[in-house]
């Protein structure tokens, strides 16, 4: 049997990719101190570690950050009703989307805005809340609110922004007296 021979220029499968002295150094000086510096480092991450504020870990600041989401609230279906005011309904639900223009709902204090849906006078304001128009769930998104209560926000809304709307008043069962405020006041329809 004769044996071929390999030609020279083939690289040999067991040799080892360091050549040179100099690149022995570089590895076995690589090979302790890459551990060395990552064990140096993780030892400073947990030594060192980020101090909290002392501000931070108050007990107010710490109920602050968790407190629950919502909460359960139990009422007497028969206790009487307490009606709020409008600059309360307004701070519960309506600035959310009110204060900053959201999804195109009307600014507070964007007297052009309010003016284009205030001249067709409170009741179609009022419709339109209780139905909900556009990103504006049903009564804002508060279904006990009452129409009254609806009312008050939308007029202090308005008010807010420029408008001059009545506020309407109140019957005895809580309910709208009169639509005697339906429109802005110096601007009536014909």
């Amino acid at each position: 049997m004769s044996q071929t021979s390999a030609p020279a220029s083939e690289v040999d499968e067991h040799a080892s990719f360091i050549k040179t002295p100099q690149q022995l150094i570089v590895v076995v000086l690589l090979a302790f101190l890459v551990p060395i510096f990552g064990i140096a480092l993780v030892l400073q991450m947990v030594v060192g570690g980020h101090h909290a504020e002392p501000e931070s870990l108050s007990p107010e600041a710490v109920s602050a950050r968790i407190q629950p989401v919502g909460r359960v609230e139990v009422v007497d279906a028969n206790a009487p009703r307490v009606l709020r005011s409008g600059e309360e309904i307004v701070k519960i639900t309506c600035s959310a989307c009110h204060a900053a223009g959201v999804a195109g709902a009307p600014k507070i204090g964007d007297k052009a805005a309010w003016g284009q849906h205030a001249k067709e006078g409170l009741d179609h304001l009022l419709q339109s809340a209780i139905k909900g128009k556009g990103a504006m769930p049903p009564r804002g998104g508060l279904p006990d609110l009452s129409d009254l209560e609806l009312a008050r926000a939308i007029v202090y809304m308005a008010n807010q922004s420029g408008m001059n709307l009545k506020e309407p008043a109140a019957s005895a069962d809580g309910t709208i007296a009169s639509a005697a405020a339906a429109k802005p006041e110096g601007k009536k329809r014909k």
